[in-house]
């Protein structure tokens, strides 16, 4: 495992479009995936770089120390491997027993989506936010419960 960032990071994209590495001995790693090591709670830093077999390569401690043109490389990849939708507001559930259909309007418009059990919603470390896993394993942000409107907060009270 490396534990120090590349400063010249050649990073770029193959002709059929899937990310490569060349790194510090000239050994080319194609088809990397960046994987943020903590994903909420420190999203800019500490991403692991990995090979086509789960292995990491290349360790970033902080994007925004990452040159361009690899920087925006890192981060359009980033987006489309991640998909985390935040909760803004919770418009009503079927039921305060589960599992219960939860109706949400999300910065990625609105959507509805099945709750198991009270045990997929977790708070995230001291913060406010919280991790609600649906059924089928998307799993909703709300980043501060305490920021909602109040009938949003009436309805997760019910769930604590």
């Amino acid at each position: 495992m490396m534990s120090t960032v590349i400063p010249t990071l050649n990073l770029y994209r193959t002709p059929f479009g899937k990310l490569a590495l060349t790194d510090a001995s000239g050994t080319v790693h194609e088809g990397v995936q960046p994987v943020r090591a903590f994903p909420v709670k420190a999203p800019e830093h500490g991403i692991s770089l990995l090979n086509a077999d789960g292995k990491e390569v290349a360790w970033i401690d902080a994007l925004a120390a990452v040159p361009e043109p690899a920087q925006t490389l890192l981060r359009e990849e980033l987006v489309q491997r991640e998909f985390m939708p935040v909760i803004e507001r919770i418009d009503s559930v079927s039921s305060y027993a589960t599992p219960s259909t939860w109706t949400v309007q999300t910065d990625r418009g609105m959507t509805s989506f099945v709750l198991k059990g009270e045990e997929d919603i977790r708070r995230l470390g001291h913060h406010n936010a919280l991790l609600i896993a649906d059924a089928h394993g998307i799993q909703y942000l709300v980043r501060d419960q305490f920021a909602l409107d109040a009938h949003s907060k009436r309805i997760l009270d019910r769930f604590f």
